[in-house]
Parts: C-alpha cells; structure tokens; sequence
C-alpha cells in the first residue's frame, strides 16, 4: 500500500522521465507543503542572553546554544494521511484559483501552466485513492 506522499515522488520521478516542467514544479511544491506541515512550531522565544564579562577571545558558550551533531535537532510532526491528501489537494485548489484570476487578466499561457499543474498534483492524488491510500 502506497502513502499519498510516495504516490507524489512517483509521479514526480515520471515527470522527471518525460521532462515536465509544470508538473516536476507543482509536485515538488505539494511535497514540500507536506513537509512543512510536519515541521514543529517554534516555542516561545530563546532565552536572553546575560551579559558576558568574558574576554572576547575566551572559548565560552553561547547563551541558548547546543553543541555536537544534532543537538538541535526536533522531532518532526506525524502527518496523517488524510492531512497529506488535504494539503496536497489545497495546492490543486489553489492553482485552479489563480488560473481563473489570471485567465481573467488576460493571460491565458499563464492559466493554462497553473491548470497543468493542478491536474498533475490531482492526477497523483486520484491514483492513491483509487488504490485505496487516501
């Protein structure tokens, strides 16, 4: 069983394949918007930092500072399914929103760019839910 985010990636190693600039692009941002959605929100500020009577030579820690690999590293949000399938349909949406504002404008090679994309993060989105993924 494929998750909607692998059903993304395959879609985008296939417009890799056949070199699709519009839906390389719009794969590529319905992923990147899952993976922010799975980024942890910043807690508060950082501690001020105390005024160091230090010379500016001395090796001394930095106030809020970690040290060694990883140190700062945090957990990632778990992004469920339906979440993922939301997200990247949200992306469709809003592409098939500004094709209709920029077909309005007057620019309809613009429009037709966004409504390729959106049909190729839909595309991907329908074959997971016709396996049953989301």
């Amino acid at each position: 069983m494929s998750t909607v985010r692998s059903r993304l990636q395959s879609a985008l190693r296939a417009a890799m394949k056949e070199r699709d600039a519009a839906a390389m692009s719009a794969l590529r941002s319905a992923l990147a918007a899952i993976d922010n959605a799975a980024a942890v929100p910043v807690s508060g500020q950082l501690p001020a930092a105390a005024p160091s009577r230090a010379a500016p030579s001395e090796n001394v820690p930095i106030a809020g500072g970690v040290a060694g690999l990883g140190a700062a590293e945090v957990a990632r949000r778990a992004v469920t399914e339906e979440e993922a399938a939301a997200i990247a349909a949200a992306e469709a949406a809003d592409r098939r929103a500004a094709a209709r504002d920029y077909r309005a404008a007057g620019r309809a090679d613009r429009a037709d760019r966004l409504l390729s994309e959106a049909r190729a993060i839909e595309s991907a989105l329908e074959e997971a839910a016709s396996r049953g993924d989301a």
